[in-house]
């Protein structure tokens, strides 16, 4: 199938991590040899399950105001780490917030080190992530339909892989203690309560 071949064809394998070639190589590579540090607080999804709902919720608890409507200024106040690599976390404000979308073995992890991973409804990831697929130029998707994205979505052969294998590899660790596991469904039927345990999770300070 031309049109397959055509979107396929945008993605690569960086050292065995699977995503876009609109991630710059040498980021990539950077985020994946990142140390994660005591007091690093990540924020993981697949995309499109909430990640920037979660930013947003993050951000107000550890700063008491809302981020930055400048994005150049919000990517430098809570980076993606592999879009920006390594350096943009050395030079965040601290405390913040770091970004991934990484499965669990590819992450940079430690037990000194908190993660915050949202999980949504495949169905509905599976669509939202549809339109920002078609939506964003560098896909070469405007013209795709769903029919189509929904049979890639199931191969799982586009940024940051297979849905159910990345869900499953964190799934694995949601009773660990630094680890704190909620789904969007969970968030949007009870912000106020989920806030609360974000916060908590977070620190003595912000519960």
């Amino acid at each position: 199938m031309v049109w397959k071949t055509r979107f396929y064809e945008q993605y690569h394998e960086v050292d065995g991590f699977y995503l876009s070639k609109a991630f710059p190589v040498e980021c990539v590579r950077s985020a994946l040899r990142y140390q994660a540090q005591p007091g690093d607080l990540f924020i993981v999804s697949y995309p499109k399950c909430g990640t920037t709902w979660m930013q947003h919720i993050v951000y107000n608890i550890i700063n008491d105001h809302p981020p930055p409507n400048n994005m150049l200024l919000a990517f430098t106040e809570m980076p993606f780490l592999e879009l920006q690599g390594a350096e943009s976390v050395s030079d965040m404000k601290k405390p913040g917030v770091i970004k991934t979308h990484m499965p669990f073995q590819f992450q940079p992890y430690s037990k000194e080190a908190k993660y915050i991973y949202v999980a949504r409804n495949p169905y509905d990831c599976c669509v939202s992530y549809f339109y920002h697929t078609r939506n964003i130029p560098d896909y070469k998707f405007q013209d795709g339909t769903f029919d189509q994205f929904f049979e890639m979505f199931l191969e799982g052969k586009f940024d940051f892989g297979d849905y159910f294998d990345h869900l499953l590899s964190w799934y694995e660790h949601c009773d660990d203690p630094n680890v704190f596991f909620v789904t969007y469904e969970q968030l949007k039927k009870d912000a106020k309560t989920s806030v609360l345990k974000i916060a908590e999770f977070i620190g003595e300070q912000y519960g």
